[in-house]
């Protein structure tokens, strides 16, 4: 299969995602897993949310997420990758109210109901511009009256200036979205599509930022 945006590396196919997790896991010496676990306990999910997962990946972040709902929440997981899914579904077949479908984040989509949340994990950022306008687009409309979007992701910083320890790899490894998105103010950008009320956690010395915003 094909890249939607050949430029991009938010786009995870093959071998690299299936064993992706792992990966991630390796390469961050096990920091990840700390990381994400925090980060999703700072959402503040209450038991009956209704959460869409943008970018679902493996189903990974949704079973960190599943811990706080009751049985009367729901997480629906939005992916485009055929081995992604795959993965996703064998880590939450014996949840009823975890799913994941095939649907692309960058286009319009209708979906039959409203959601709490709109989850998006280190994916915004491989997006050209006019694309990420676009997903903030879905983001307000698949959310209910005052719900929230939420994302995690690089925070905003000049990447000349970073410290050694992280602009080297920064560099190595993001595509060019990555360096436009990190230099862009995303709360007035955010505030132009209808989002507001805007709070946020920092982490790995401000170089990540859990962004949440109401609708």
């Amino acid at each position: 299969m094909s890249r939607y945006y050949p430029d991009s590396k938010v786009e995870i196919q093959g071998l690299f995602a299936k064993f992706y997790d792992n990966l991630l896991n390796i390469a961050s010496l096990g920091a990840y897993t700390r990381f994400i676990n925090k980060a999703i306990r700072l959402m503040q999910i209450n038991p009956g949310d209704t959460i869409l997962d943008f970018g679902a990946g493996t189903g990974r972040n949704a079973l960190l997420m599943h811990q706080y709902l009751s049985e009367n929440g729901e997480i629906l997981g939005l992916e485009i990758s055929e081995e992604m899914i795959s993965q996703f579904r064998k880590k939450s077949d014996k949840f009823d109210n975890i799913n994941v479908v095939k649907q692309r984040i960058d286009q319009p989509f209708s979906l039959d109901k409203k959601y709490d949340k709109v989850f998006i994990s280190f994916v915004f950022h491989g997006f050209p511009f006019e694309i990420q306008k676009n997903i903030l687009r879905n983001a307000r409309e698949a959310l209910k009256e005052d719900g929230e979007f939420v994302m995690l992701d690089f925070n905003e910083f000049v990447t000349d200036k970073t410290p050694l320890y992280f602009r080297i790899p920064f560099k190595a490894v993001e595509c060019k979205y990555a360096f436009e998105y990190v230099e862009r103010d995303w709360k007035q950008i955010m505030s132009e599509f209808g989002f507001n009320n805007f709070k946020e956690q920092l982490f790995f010395r401000n170089h990540f930022r859990l962004l949440k915003a109401k609708r």
